[in-house]
Protein backbone atom coordinates (compact mmCIF):
# COMPACT_ATOMS: atom_id res chain seq x y z
CA UNK A 1 0.00 0.00 0.00
CA UNK A 2 0.72 3.71 -0.04
CA UNK A 3 3.82 3.91 3.04
CA UNK A 4 5.79 0.72 0.83
CA UNK A 5 5.73 3.46 -2.25
CA UNK A 6 9.16 3.72 -3.59
CA UNK A 7 9.14 7.19 -3.49
CA UNK A 8 8.95 7.64 0.23
CA UNK A 9 13.19 8.50 0.79
CA UNK A 10 13.31 11.70 2.91
CA UNK A 11 15.36 13.12 -0.06
CA UNK A 12 12.95 12.96 -2.36
CA UNK A 13 10.12 13.68 -0.24
CA UNK A 14 11.72 16.90 0.62
CA UNK A 15 12.19 17.83 -3.39
CA UNK A 16 8.33 17.25 -4.24
CA UNK A 17 7.53 18.83 -1.16
CA UNK A 18 9.59 21.68 -2.12
CA UNK A 19 7.61 22.18 -5.70
CA UNK A 20 4.16 21.65 -4.21
CA UNK A 21 4.69 24.33 -1.64
CA UNK A 22 5.98 26.79 -4.30
CA UNK A 23 3.21 25.93 -6.93
CA UNK A 24 0.82 26.31 -3.71
CA UNK A 25 2.48 29.41 -3.02
CA UNK A 26 2.22 31.49 -6.63
CA UNK A 27 -1.65 30.29 -6.64
CA UNK A 28 -2.30 31.83 -3.72
CA UNK A 29 -0.80 34.64 -4.39
CA UNK A 30 -2.82 35.34 -7.26
CA UNK A 31 -5.89 35.16 -5.64
CA UNK A 32 -4.76 36.98 -2.56
CA UNK A 33 -3.09 40.16 -4.10
CA UNK A 34 -6.24 41.08 -5.83
CA UNK A 35 -7.74 42.40 -2.36
CA UNK A 36 -5.00 45.36 -1.50
CA UNK A 37 -5.06 45.83 -5.26
CA UNK A 38 -8.64 46.93 -5.25
CA UNK A 39 -8.05 50.73 -5.22
CA UNK A 40 -5.85 50.18 -8.46
CA UNK A 41 -8.54 48.33 -9.96
CA UNK A 42 -10.99 50.63 -9.66
CA UNK A 43 -9.14 53.11 -10.70
CA UNK A 44 -7.58 51.93 -13.64
CA UNK A 45 -11.18 50.85 -14.98
CA UNK A 46 -13.80 53.50 -13.63
CA UNK A 47 -15.22 50.25 -11.49
CA UNK A 48 -17.99 50.46 -8.72
CA UNK A 49 -17.06 48.17 -5.51
CA UNK A 50 -19.42 45.54 -6.25
CA UNK A 51 -17.69 45.27 -9.79
CA UNK A 52 -14.48 44.86 -8.00
CA UNK A 53 -16.00 42.34 -5.41
CA UNK A 54 -17.61 40.40 -8.50
CA UNK A 55 -13.48 40.09 -9.71
CA UNK A 56 -12.86 38.43 -6.43
CA UNK A 57 -15.70 36.33 -6.57
CA UNK A 58 -15.12 35.32 -9.75
CA UNK A 59 -11.85 33.47 -9.23
CA UNK A 60 -13.79 31.46 -6.29
CA UNK A 61 -17.05 30.62 -8.35
CA UNK A 62 -14.37 29.23 -11.01
CA UNK A 63 -12.67 27.35 -8.92
CA UNK A 64 -15.69 25.93 -7.58
CA UNK A 65 -17.32 24.87 -11.04
CA UNK A 66 -13.69 23.35 -12.67
CA UNK A 67 -13.22 21.53 -9.16
CA UNK A 68 -16.35 19.54 -9.90
CA UNK A 69 -15.32 18.94 -13.90
CA UNK A 70 -11.79 17.98 -12.55
CA UNK A 71 -13.39 15.12 -10.55
CA UNK A 72 -14.49 13.35 -13.42
CA UNK A 73 -10.98 13.75 -14.94
CA UNK A 74 -8.33 13.63 -12.25
CA UNK A 75 -7.60 10.03 -11.37
CA UNK A 76 -7.73 8.89 -15.19
CA UNK A 77 -3.99 11.03 -15.60
CA UNK A 78 -0.68 10.20 -13.95
CA UNK A 79 -0.24 12.91 -11.32
CA UNK A 80 2.45 14.70 -12.65
CA UNK A 81 0.70 15.04 -16.17
CA UNK A 82 -2.36 16.43 -14.47
CA UNK A 83 0.27 18.99 -12.51
CA UNK A 84 2.31 20.29 -15.54
CA UNK A 85 -1.23 20.84 -17.38
CA UNK A 86 -3.25 22.52 -14.96
CA UNK A 87 -0.13 24.62 -14.38
CA UNK A 88 0.32 25.94 -17.78
CA UNK A 89 -3.85 26.81 -17.87
CA UNK A 90 -2.90 28.84 -14.35
CA UNK A 91 -0.01 30.45 -16.03
CA UNK A 92 -1.70 31.42 -18.96
CA UNK A 93 -4.91 32.54 -17.42
CA UNK A 94 -2.64 34.73 -15.07
CA UNK A 95 -0.92 36.25 -17.82
CA UNK A 96 -4.45 36.72 -19.29
CA UNK A 97 -4.84 38.91 -16.58
CA UNK A 98 -1.75 40.99 -17.10
CA UNK A 99 -2.49 41.50 -20.19
CA UNK A 100 -6.51 43.05 -19.71
CA UNK A 101 -7.39 45.38 -21.59
CA UNK A 102 -10.60 46.54 -19.88
CA UNK A 103 -12.73 45.10 -17.11
CA UNK A 104 -14.69 42.23 -18.94
CA UNK A 105 -11.41 41.20 -20.12
CA UNK A 106 -10.23 40.91 -16.85
CA UNK A 107 -13.28 39.30 -15.44
CA UNK A 108 -13.34 36.73 -17.86
CA UNK A 109 -8.95 35.80 -17.45
CA UNK A 110 -9.98 35.96 -13.57
CA UNK A 111 -12.48 32.74 -14.01
CA UNK A 112 -9.47 31.06 -15.98
CA UNK A 113 -7.11 31.76 -13.59
CA UNK A 114 -9.18 30.47 -10.95
CA UNK A 115 -10.42 27.29 -12.98
CA UNK A 116 -6.80 25.85 -13.15
CA UNK A 117 -5.76 27.37 -9.84
CA UNK A 118 -8.89 26.15 -7.73
CA UNK A 119 -7.52 22.47 -9.70
CA UNK A 120 -4.03 23.12 -8.15
CA UNK A 121 -5.29 22.46 -4.48
CA UNK A 122 -6.62 19.23 -5.31
CA UNK A 123 -3.71 17.98 -7.51
CA UNK A 124 -1.13 18.83 -4.62
CA UNK A 125 -2.93 17.28 -1.68
CA UNK A 126 -3.62 14.29 -3.51
CA UNK A 127 0.00 13.77 -4.59
CA UNK A 128 0.75 14.14 -0.81
CA UNK A 129 -1.65 11.35 0.23
CA UNK A 130 -0.41 9.25 -2.62
CA UNK A 131 2.90 9.42 -1.69
CA UNK A 132 4.05 10.86 1.38
CA UNK A 133 3.25 8.27 4.40
CA UNK A 134 0.41 8.67 6.61
CA UNK A 135 2.80 9.29 9.79
CA UNK A 136 4.46 12.26 8.23
CA UNK A 137 1.89 13.59 6.16
CA UNK A 138 0.66 15.68 8.68
CA UNK A 139 3.91 17.88 8.43
CA UNK A 140 3.60 17.60 4.59
CA UNK A 141 0.57 19.42 4.83
CA UNK A 142 1.97 22.17 6.98
CA UNK A 143 4.77 22.76 4.82
CA UNK A 144 2.00 23.30 1.90
CA UNK A 145 -0.61 25.13 4.53
CA UNK A 146 2.47 27.45 5.09
CA UNK A 147 2.64 28.94 1.70
CA UNK A 148 -0.41 30.90 2.43
CA UNK A 149 2.03 32.72 5.36
CA UNK A 150 4.70 33.27 2.24
CA UNK A 151 2.16 34.96 0.66
CA UNK A 152 1.65 36.99 3.22
CA UNK A 153 4.57 38.12 4.72
CA UNK A 154 6.78 38.20 1.28
CA UNK A 155 4.70 38.36 -1.63
CA UNK A 156 1.41 40.58 -0.77
CA UNK A 157 4.16 43.61 0.40
CA UNK A 158 6.33 42.97 -2.50
CA UNK A 159 3.72 42.60 -4.78
CA UNK A 160 2.26 45.83 -3.66
CA UNK A 161 5.63 48.01 -3.92
CA UNK A 162 5.41 46.36 -7.74
CA UNK A 163 2.15 47.01 -8.51
CA UNK A 164 2.74 51.12 -7.03
CA UNK A 165 5.50 51.91 -8.87
CA UNK A 166 4.80 49.94 -12.59
CA UNK A 167 0.99 49.44 -12.48
CA UNK A 168 -1.61 46.87 -10.69
CA UNK A 169 -0.24 44.68 -14.18
CA UNK A 170 3.43 43.74 -12.94
CA UNK A 171 2.32 41.44 -10.13
CA UNK A 172 0.37 39.29 -12.75
CA UNK A 173 3.66 39.49 -14.84
CA UNK A 174 5.53 38.16 -12.31
CA UNK A 175 3.53 35.29 -11.41
CA UNK A 176 2.98 33.90 -14.68
CA UNK A 177 6.95 34.42 -15.49
CA UNK A 178 7.45 32.20 -12.27
CA UNK A 179 4.51 29.42 -13.18
CA UNK A 180 6.16 28.99 -16.94
CA UNK A 181 9.56 28.80 -15.29
CA UNK A 182 8.42 26.48 -12.98
CA UNK A 183 7.16 23.87 -15.63
CA UNK A 184 10.29 21.92 -17.27
CA UNK A 185 12.02 22.37 -13.50
CA UNK A 186 9.09 20.48 -11.99
CA UNK A 187 9.04 18.38 -15.48
CA UNK A 188 12.81 17.17 -14.70
CA UNK A 189 12.64 16.72 -10.97
CA UNK A 190 9.31 15.21 -10.51
CA UNK A 191 8.64 11.37 -10.92
CA UNK A 192 5.76 9.91 -12.66
CA UNK A 193 3.45 9.83 -9.97
CA UNK A 194 0.97 6.42 -10.94
CA UNK A 195 0.18 4.65 -7.90
CA UNK A 196 -3.45 5.58 -7.96
CA UNK A 197 -3.45 3.42 -11.54
CA UNK A 198 -1.56 0.95 -10.30
CA UNK A 199 -4.46 -0.10 -7.69
CA UNK A 200 -7.59 0.12 -10.38
CA UNK A 201 -9.41 -2.69 -11.50
CA UNK A 202 -9.29 -3.01 -15.33
CA UNK A 203 -12.48 -3.25 -15.33
CA UNK A 204 -13.08 0.62 -13.74
CA UNK A 205 -15.14 2.39 -16.14
CA UNK A 206 -14.83 6.40 -16.29
CA UNK A 207 -17.87 6.96 -13.98
CA UNK A 208 -16.24 4.56 -11.87
CA UNK A 209 -14.54 6.92 -9.37
CA UNK A 210 -17.42 9.06 -8.84
CA UNK A 211 -19.43 6.82 -8.14
CA UNK A 212 -17.40 5.50 -5.49
CA UNK A 213 -16.89 8.94 -4.11
CA UNK A 214 -20.53 9.61 -3.78
CA UNK A 215 -21.35 6.27 -2.74
CA UNK A 216 -19.31 6.14 0.36
CA UNK A 217 -21.08 7.89 3.67
CA UNK A 218 -17.41 9.13 5.05
CA UNK A 219 -16.83 10.95 2.01
CA UNK A 220 -20.75 13.08 3.01
CA UNK A 221 -19.21 13.53 6.26
CA UNK A 222 -15.95 14.76 4.92
CA UNK A 223 -17.64 17.31 2.61
CA UNK A 224 -20.17 18.09 5.40
CA UNK A 225 -16.70 18.88 7.62
CA UNK A 226 -15.36 20.74 4.88
CA UNK A 227 -18.08 23.30 4.86
CA UNK A 228 -18.30 23.63 8.35
CA UNK A 229 -14.65 24.26 8.16
CA UNK A 230 -15.27 26.67 5.93
CA UNK A 231 -17.71 28.95 7.29
CA UNK A 232 -15.98 28.93 10.61
CA UNK A 233 -13.05 31.23 8.73
CA UNK A 234 -14.98 32.87 5.71
CA UNK A 235 -17.93 34.14 7.59
CA UNK A 236 -15.14 36.38 9.32
CA UNK A 237 -11.92 37.04 7.01
CA UNK A 238 -13.93 38.69 4.05
CA UNK A 239 -15.27 41.32 6.13
CA UNK A 240 -11.94 41.52 9.06
CA UNK A 241 -9.92 44.65 7.50
CA UNK A 242 -13.33 46.53 6.74
CA UNK A 243 -14.30 45.78 10.31
CA UNK A 244 -10.99 46.49 11.64
CA UNK A 245 -10.81 50.03 9.53
CA UNK A 246 -14.31 51.46 10.49
CA UNK A 247 -14.83 50.19 14.24
CA UNK A 248 -11.35 49.23 15.95
CA UNK A 249 -9.63 52.63 14.58
CA UNK A 250 -6.90 51.32 12.29
CA UNK A 251 -5.76 53.27 9.49
CA UNK A 252 -5.82 51.49 5.90
CA UNK A 253 -1.74 52.30 5.53
CA UNK A 254 -1.66 50.09 8.51
CA UNK A 255 -3.45 46.80 8.05
CA UNK A 256 -0.24 45.28 6.30
CA UNK A 257 0.75 44.85 9.47
CA UNK A 258 -1.86 42.36 10.02
CA UNK A 259 -0.48 40.15 6.80
CA UNK A 260 2.69 40.50 7.72
CA UNK A 261 3.12 39.71 11.22
CA UNK A 262 0.13 36.91 11.31
CA UNK A 263 2.13 35.50 8.16
CA UNK A 264 5.49 35.69 10.22
CA UNK A 265 4.17 34.08 12.76
CA UNK A 266 2.14 31.12 10.98
CA UNK A 267 4.84 30.55 8.65
CA UNK A 268 6.58 28.62 11.73
CA UNK A 269 3.66 27.48 13.61
CA UNK A 270 2.02 25.53 10.81
CA UNK A 271 4.45 23.29 10.31
CA UNK A 272 4.88 22.87 14.29
CA UNK A 273 1.29 21.73 14.27
CA UNK A 274 1.28 19.67 11.21
CA UNK A 275 4.25 17.94 13.35
CA UNK A 276 2.02 17.77 16.30
CA UNK A 277 -0.55 16.25 14.47
CA UNK A 278 1.40 13.17 13.45
CA UNK A 279 2.55 12.80 16.60
CA UNK A 280 -0.86 13.31 18.80
CA UNK A 281 -2.97 12.63 15.93
CA UNK A 282 -5.16 14.76 13.35
CA UNK A 283 -8.60 14.81 15.01
CA UNK A 284 -7.04 15.72 18.64
CA UNK A 285 -5.00 19.01 17.39
CA UNK A 286 -8.18 19.89 14.90
CA UNK A 287 -10.41 19.53 17.56
CA UNK A 288 -8.09 21.72 20.41
CA UNK A 289 -7.33 24.36 17.89
CA UNK A 290 -10.90 24.59 16.70
CA UNK A 291 -12.03 24.99 20.50
CA UNK A 292 -9.01 27.64 21.06
CA UNK A 293 -9.93 29.59 18.15
CA UNK A 294 -13.19 30.74 19.41
CA UNK A 295 -11.33 33.09 21.56
CA UNK A 296 -10.23 35.10 19.45
CA UNK A 297 -13.19 35.09 16.86
CA UNK A 298 -15.42 36.46 19.75
CA UNK A 299 -12.81 39.29 21.01
CA UNK A 300 -12.13 40.17 17.59
CA UNK A 301 -15.91 40.73 16.31
CA UNK A 302 -16.48 42.47 19.38
CA UNK A 303 -13.86 45.18 19.42
CA UNK A 304 -14.25 48.92 19.72
CA UNK A 305 -11.28 51.37 18.86
CA UNK A 306 -8.58 49.52 19.82
CA UNK A 307 -4.82 50.18 19.76
CA UNK A 308 -2.78 48.88 16.88
CA UNK A 309 -0.17 46.42 18.22
CA UNK A 310 -3.22 45.09 20.50
CA UNK A 311 -4.99 44.56 17.30
CA UNK A 312 -2.25 42.87 15.14
CA UNK A 313 -1.71 41.15 18.52
CA UNK A 314 -5.32 39.63 17.97
CA UNK A 315 -5.33 38.98 14.33
CA UNK A 316 -2.10 37.38 14.61
CA UNK A 317 -3.83 35.03 17.37
CA UNK A 318 -6.22 34.42 15.42
CA UNK A 319 -4.45 33.94 11.69
CA UNK A 320 -2.68 30.96 13.73
CA UNK A 321 -5.62 29.52 14.89
CA UNK A 322 -6.95 29.75 11.73
CA UNK A 323 -3.93 28.08 9.73
CA UNK A 324 -3.74 25.35 12.73
CA UNK A 325 -6.91 23.87 12.55
CA UNK A 326 -6.29 23.83 8.61
CA UNK A 327 -3.66 21.84 8.64
CA UNK A 328 -4.84 19.07 10.55
CA UNK A 329 -8.45 19.42 8.79
CA UNK A 330 -6.47 18.83 5.32
CA UNK A 331 -4.28 15.92 6.71
CA UNK A 332 -7.10 14.21 7.80
CA UNK A 333 -9.60 14.94 4.82
CA UNK A 334 -6.65 13.77 2.47
CA UNK A 335 -6.00 10.35 4.45
CA UNK A 336 -9.80 9.67 4.19
CA UNK A 337 -10.33 8.59 0.89
CA UNK A 338 -8.30 5.66 -0.96
CA UNK A 339 -5.77 6.19 -3.70
CA UNK A 340 -7.52 5.62 -6.79
CA UNK A 341 -10.15 7.91 -5.86
CA UNK A 342 -8.27 10.50 -4.53
CA UNK A 343 -8.20 12.75 -7.22
CA UNK A 344 -11.39 12.96 -8.07
CA UNK A 345 -12.53 12.99 -4.53
CA UNK A 346 -10.02 16.35 -3.86
CA UNK A 347 -10.95 17.99 -6.79
CA UNK A 348 -14.87 17.53 -5.63
CA UNK A 349 -13.87 18.84 -1.98
CA UNK A 350 -12.32 21.80 -3.46
CA UNK A 351 -15.63 22.12 -5.21
CA UNK A 352 -16.91 22.23 -2.37
CA UNK A 353 -14.44 24.33 -0.26
CA UNK A 354 -14.64 26.96 -2.84
CA UNK A 355 -18.34 27.52 -2.77
CA UNK A 356 -19.14 27.29 0.77
CA UNK A 357 -16.48 29.99 1.13
CA UNK A 358 -18.44 31.85 -1.46
CA UNK A 359 -21.71 31.23 0.43
CA UNK A 360 -20.02 31.86 3.89
CA UNK A 361 -19.35 35.58 2.86
CA UNK A 362 -22.37 36.27 1.06
CA UNK A 363 -24.20 35.38 4.50
CA UNK A 364 -22.24 37.10 6.00
CA UNK A 365 -22.65 39.71 3.70
CA UNK A 366 -26.72 39.66 4.51
CA UNK A 367 -25.75 39.90 8.10
CA UNK A 368 -23.66 43.15 8.05
CA UNK A 369 -25.06 46.72 7.84
CA UNK A 370 -23.27 49.88 7.80
CA UNK A 371 -24.68 52.70 10.16
CA UNK A 372 -24.87 56.53 9.65
CA UNK A 373 -21.47 57.16 10.75
CA UNK A 374 -19.75 54.71 8.57
CA UNK A 375 -19.18 51.81 10.73
CA UNK A 376 -19.78 48.05 10.55
CA UNK A 377 -22.64 46.55 12.51
CA UNK A 378 -24.29 42.85 13.59
CA UNK A 379 -20.53 41.66 13.18
CA UNK A 380 -20.73 39.68 16.86
CA UNK A 381 -23.91 37.57 14.92
CA UNK A 382 -20.91 36.91 12.46
CA UNK A 383 -18.98 35.61 15.30
CA UNK A 384 -21.75 33.50 16.59
CA UNK A 385 -22.02 32.33 13.60
CA UNK A 386 -18.58 31.40 12.87
CA UNK A 387 -18.91 29.94 16.35
CA UNK A 388 -21.32 27.98 15.39
CA UNK A 389 -19.87 26.21 12.54
CA UNK A 390 -16.50 25.48 14.50
CA UNK A 391 -18.52 23.93 16.98
CA UNK A 392 -20.23 21.35 14.61
CA UNK A 393 -16.86 21.02 12.61
CA UNK A 394 -15.50 19.35 16.08
CA UNK A 395 -18.31 16.61 15.48
CA UNK A 396 -17.93 16.06 12.01
CA UNK A 397 -14.05 15.68 12.80
CA UNK A 398 -14.62 12.71 14.95
CA UNK A 399 -17.21 10.81 11.65
CA UNK A 400 -14.70 10.86 9.18
CA UNK A 401 -13.19 7.43 8.51
CA UNK A 402 -9.53 6.49 7.60
CA UNK A 403 -9.33 3.81 5.47
CA UNK A 404 -5.36 4.05 6.16
CA UNK A 405 -5.30 3.29 10.14
CA UNK A 406 -4.11 6.12 10.84
CA UNK A 407 -4.39 8.81 13.93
Amino acid sequence: MTDAHPLHTIQNERLIIFILALLQFLHILDFVIMMPLGPLFMSDFKITSTQFGLLVSAYTVSAGVFGFIGAFYLDRFDRKSVLLFITTGFALGTLLCAISPNYFFLLIARSVAGGFGGIIGAIVLSIIGDIIPVFRRGAATGMIMSAFSVASVVGIPIGLAVASKYGWQSPFFGISFFCFAFIPFAYKVLPNIRIHLDEKDSTDGKWDAIRQVFSRKSHYYAFAYMVSLMFGGFTVIPFLSTFLVSNAGMRVDELWYIYFVGGLFTFFTSRAIGRLSDHFGKKKIYKIFALFSIIPVTLITNLGITPTVVVVALTTLFMIVVSGRMVPAFALITSAVEPKIRGSFMSINVSVQQIASGAASLISGFILMENADGKVVNFPYVGLVSITALLISIYLCSKIDQPEGSK
